[in-house]
């Protein structure tokens, strides 16, 4: 067999942050052939480790042995004041250590959001969308060089983006619950507080019966934005929870109906990296190795973790396609005959998988099943690394945006971000909630059916679930075709709409960014003088789901 090898210096991506840092090369099939055929026996190590290590690389640019590292994880690392050596994990945990880590993460030590001042932008003022961005780079050069800063749709065109957020969210509520249950609304990722002060501002103003009834709770890692988030809102709408936590680490029941909100925050969820035998298309899976000078690798095991093996499960049962050309999926001598071409890999090219997109849904699934998701992000990136699936790995230096070319990279200086399929994340979505109710030993472990009378029933009394009875009828009691249903997921037994019918919630649904605001937000407010508007014209790689 053969293998790729990846290595990069702390230092060295450090200085050539523009320039490609990973190396990759092959040795044929016919060299671990031969050794077959001579009878040789292969070692231990060498069986373990021959995806991982090719005969070009002069072997003494390392001595250390990458199995006899100690494997671990980001949770592991969170009490870590400096990035670790000697150590092995798998590139979620890399990924999540570089970005989270509490002492030397990007978003605790390095990130800074880009914010307006308190006054909004006077959009009918400025002539057109170059003299927008004029005064976006002048508001940008007031912040110090060499910040990790960037922007979001929220800051750029507050109130007026945050509005429409509130419109959907409020429609919804009013449409639904309003008066029998409370506006129960959770945020992860608030970022610098924005969105939640113009959700709650628009409500207060225009909604001040729904005002009143109004929980809004932020879940936030970073300890700096906590801070932030509290400082802001607590002034103008004490009533908003901040609660400092991981929202992977959340283990409190929400048995009331809620809206979920992760705006521009997905992007930034660890994935996990896994490449296919072109001999048998069996899945391996990436670790990051860091050895005791610093010095990066990545090797590939066969597929254990129960993350990546549900999420490979998941995507065969919705039966999204694989990485691999359909053509080499079948046609088994095509293979063949690349496979013997000199220098060929031995492993399909990196793909990153959404594994922590996976743990979210399952925590929604068993925390909040009664909630409705809003979630936003980039569908499309450009610049990124080599991979499928592959993330924008960037930093800024001199006040200008360098990418880089690998994802091996000191932990907390680099932002990794990541675009999402919208259309499979809607039909992951959907299955999960679809799936009897789970529950997980960690959020690493497979699910588990829980065969508990009392769930999915919610463990709280609500004048929308007068009885039993009527549900028991059957969903489609009142409808003469069962096709008005095709759009409705299976209603949770007890539980019954604002009109009384046991008719589920409604399924998710994909839409562009200009869709979306083209239906919940006032557009005459971001419109320019020559009559472009940037709220619509900018973020056209965004998508809704919703």
């Amino acid at each position: 067999m053969l293998s790729t090898s990846s290595r990069g210096s702390i230092s060295r991506c450090t200085r050539l942050l523009s320039k490609k840092l990973a190396i990759s090369f092959s040795t044929s099939t016919s060299t671990f052939a031969a050794r077959r055929q001579e009878g040789r026996p292969r070692d231990e190590h060498e069986d373990k480790w021959n995806y991982n290590r090719s005969s070009l690389f002069n072997s003494s640019l390392t001595t250390e042995d990458p199995s006899t590292f100690k494997l671990v994880t980001a949770n592991d690392l969170e009490r870590s004041t400096h990035p670790p050596r000697g150590v092995k994990m798998l590139v979620r945990d890399f990924i999540e250590d570089s970005l989270y880590n509490p002492n030397y993460g990007y978003f605790s030590k390095q990130a800074t959001i880009f914010d307006w001042d308190e006054r909004p932008v006077d959009f009918s003022a400025i002539r057109d969308s170059v003299e927008f961005d004029a005064v976006v780079t002048k508001r940008y050069a007031a912040y110090e060089v060499e910040r990790q800063l960037w922007h979001t749709p929220t800051e750029l065109f507050k109130p007026w983006y945050g509005e429409a957020i509130a419109q959907c969210l409020v429609s919804e509520y009013l449409l639904k619950y309003f008066p029998y249950e409370d506006f129960s609304i959770y945020e992860i990722g608030a970022g610098n507080g924005t969105l939640a002060m113009n959700i709650l501002d628009f409500l207060r103003q225009h909604y001040p019966s729904v005002y009143d009834r109004t929980r809004y709770t932020i879940i936030e890692i970073s300890d700096n934005l906590v801070q932030k988030q509290k400082q802001k809102l607590r002034r103008s709408h004490p009533g908003v929870q901040v609660v400092h936590k991981s929202i992977f680490h959340w283990d409190t029941r929400e048995p009331a109906p809620c809206f979920f909100l992760a705006m521009e925050v997905v992007d930034n969820f660890a994935h996990d990296v896994i490449r296919y035998d072109l001999d048998t298309l069996q899945p391996y899976q990436g670790y990051v190795t860091i050895d005791s000078k610093g010095e990066f690798d990545t090797m590939y095991t066969q597929l254990s973790d129960p993350l990546i093996t549900s999420f490979l499960e998941l995507r065969q049962t919705l039966g999204h396609p694989l990485s691999i050309s359909p053509l080499f999926r079948t046609m088994p001598f095509l293979r063949r005959l690349y496979r013997n071409l000199p220098f060929a890999a031995n492993l399909s090219k990196e793909e990153y998988i959404p594994t922590r997109l996976l743990s979210l849904i399952r925590t929604l699934r068993n925390h909040f099943p009664r909630h409705r998701l809003l979630l936003s992000d980039f569908s499309n990136l450009l610049d990124t690394i080599p991979g499928v699936n592959s993330p924008v790995v960037q930093t800024r230096v001199q006040n200008t945006t360098v990418a880089c070319e690998t994802l091996l990279v000191h932990q907390g200086a680099f932002d990794i971000f990541f675009p999402t399929n919208f259309e499979q994340l809607r039909d992951m979505y959907e299955h999960v909630l679809s799936q009897p109710s789970t529950r997980f030993a960690t959020q690493n472990s497979p699910p588990r059916v829980i065969s508990d009378p009392s769930d999915p029933i919610p463990d709280r009394a609500t004048p929308l679930a007068p009885s039993v009875q009527s549900i028991a009828l059957g969903a489609d009691f009142f409808f003469s075709s069962h096709q008005s249903l095709l759009n409705r997921r299976t209603p949770l037994d007890g539980i019954s709409s604002a009109s009384g019918l046991p008719v589920g919630e409604r399924m998710s649904s994909v839409f562009k960014h200009a869709e979306f605001l083209e239906t919940y937000a006032d557009l005459s407010r971001t419109i320019l003088r020559n009559g472009e508007n940037p709220m619509l014209d900018f973020y056209k790689n965004v998508k809704f789901l919703f």
